[in-house]
């Protein structure tokens, strides 16, 4: 997600295109992720309530009966307050959960979900909301889901809890026991006040799965109590404890772009080595053992662009972790070898070793050649962890960019595709939407920034800008969506991730644009200027 180098800019933008106040709003958004760095160097913001985890956990208490009354009150006050939210998902959540149990799971829910989510998960997905409205007191119909739905044989840990439990909450209602294989798996994840791999959604999952086990008791009243550890201050659950590591590498990057303090950088660095799992990846939490190749791939670039010989060591296990997981099709898999390739974190990987002077040979290209393999129709890509289609379209555009000497014309051709639906996408505002039909936001505005700098007219990317600035609050912190999401396709909020999108987007710009060298001394090139310097 670095900016491009000198030499694969186009010719700098005249500031003169640009708002007066771009480098003093990119400083405040700077000065805020710089406050939340703390003294290990980590990054933290709190997940924010979601509507499903907290359904699943009333649930869970009534079966308790009068116990965690206070707990349950909150939790009450959190789902009446989202009744309704103009959400299908949780409209329908909040009604199973605050209405009469019983009602049949609404099909209409699982073609949504089952609609924004890769082909290669439709089925997983389409069991996994029935199971969900079952846990709420819904009744599922009679189905015959097929083998191949429960099937965890190429699946990654966290998938194959989660599935292992919807199996068991599916097979409850049509009769069917739970094998004892089955039965030490789920209860193996259940450890006195951890939530296993910092996931509340598969830990609340598992608790239902197991509520009507024998001999299960005590481990779900733990559980319960364990879960409630994480309630907000809202009355409501979150998705995940936390989400420390994807929090920093995302703010360090952001922050390096801006020309941070490098003692404050340094600070960040040591906390990603020390979060270094032994496979050489990064989790997207420390609290996490499952390493994914988003999150490897941006502390690769991180720490390859703060200090190439301090890390070497690291940079060069986490290199090993992303080659590792690399698919037969050339691919990359967010989780694991064996498991589907997928377009943004293949351009993520792409990203990260675009650094490495020394690689297997056709590791770029046969990425390069995926990506274009997997651009659909309109230019966009398959659905990835982001709601906004754009976070995927920036990063391969990113990509190409850094892999320049190795396209090949029919990655330009999938380049030009991605500018072109960039340039025609943008609001009357100046801003874009996660979807094209959706209104425009703050971090979508963000990703589509970051293609716009490589355009040669700065006139979208001028408007862009605009509409980003006027969405930074006095504090430095940004008004955005929640834009992650997890599992597949439900989202989940974690501001801080808006305020190091904004801060690297506008980092991406001010690469691009010639400022006066009275702003701040030392361009890279001659008449650009980058970020950092006087602003911060």
């Amino acid at each position: 997600m670095r900016p491009f180098t000198a030499e694969h800019l186009p010719p700098a933008w005249p500031a003169r295109h640009f708002p007066s106040g771009l480098l003093a709003v990119r400083g405040r958004i700077a000065a805020g992720l710089l406050d939340r760095v703390g003294p290990d160097g980590a990054v933290r913001d709190a997940c924010r309530s979601r509507v499903l985890e907290s359904a699943l956990t009333l649930a869970l208490l009534e079966r308790q009966g009068s116990r965690h009354a206070g707990a349950r009150a909150g939790l009450v006050r959190y789902l009446e307050r989202h009744r309704p939210t103009g959400d299908l998902l949780d409209n329908a959540v909040v009604e199973a959960a605050l209405g009469q149990g019983g009602q049949p799971v609404p099909e209409e829910v699982a073609e949504a979900v089952v609609g924004e989510v890769p082909d290669f998960a439709g089925a997983r997905k389409r069991t996994l909301v029935h199971a969900l409205f079952a846990m709420l007191g819904a009744t599922p119909g009679p189905r015959d889901w097929g083998p191949e739905a429960f099937d965890v044989s190429a699946l990654h840990p966290w998938a194959a809890v989660q599935v292992t439990a919807v199996k068991a909450v599916l097979g409850r209602t049509a009769g069917q026991p739970l094998s004892a294989d089955d039965l030490a798996l789920l209860v193996s994840t259940q450890r006195r006040g951890t939530v296993w791999e910092g996931n509340l959604l598969i830990h609340l999952s598992v608790l239902h799965a197991l509520a009507d086990q024998p001999g299960t008791g005590a481990t779900v009243g733990e559980g319960l109590r364990t879960a409630l550890l994480h309630q907000r201050d809202d009355g409501g659950m979150p998705f995940v404890t936390d989400t420390a590591t994807w929090s920093t590498v995302t703010a360090g990057l952001a922050l390096h772009a801006a020309g941070a303090p490098p003692r404050v950088l340094h600070r960040v660095a040591r906390y990603l080595v020390r979060a270094q799992q032994e496979d050489g990846g990064w989790s997207y939490t420390d609290q996490a053992r499952l390493s994914d190749t988003d999150c490897t791939s941006v502390a690769v670039e991180f720490l390859h662009q703060l200090d190439r010989d301090e890390y070497r060591d690291s940079v060069r296990r986490g290199v090993a972790a992303l080659i590792a997981v690399r698919g037969p099709d050339g691919g990359f898999p967010t989780y694991g070898a064996g498991t589907p390739s997928e377009a943004c974190m293949t351009a993520a990987a792409v990203n990260a070793l675009s650094t490495q002077a020394c690689l297997p040979d056709g590791v770029v290209t046969s990425a390069l050649r995926h990506l274009v393999n997997s651009q659909q129709q309109d230019g966009s890509f398959p659905p990835g962890w982001s709601v906004s289609r754009l976070h995927t379209l920036f990063r391969v555009h990113l990509a190409v960019g850094h892999a320049n000497r190795q396209a090949f014309p029919s990655v330009r051709t999938m380049h030009q595709r991605i500018t072109s639906l960039v340039c025609a996408a943008q609001g009357d505002d100046g801003g874009y939407g996660q979807q094209a039909v959706s209104r425009s936001d703050a971090i979508s505005t963000s990703y589509a920034l970051i293609i716009l700098t490589g355009c040669p007219d700065p006139a979208p990317a001028a408007r862009a800008a605009r509409y980003l600035l006027s969405h930074v609050r006095p504090d430095g912190s940004v008004d955005s969506p929640p834009d992650m999401v997890g599992p597949r396709p439900f989202p989940y909020h974690v501001p801080v991730l808006a305020d190091a999108f904004a801060l690297l987007a506008l980092g991406h710009l001010t690469f691009r644009v010639q400022l006066p060298r009275s702003v701040a001394p030392g361009p890279r090139r001659s008449g650009a200027q980058p970020v950092g310097g006087a602003a911060l």
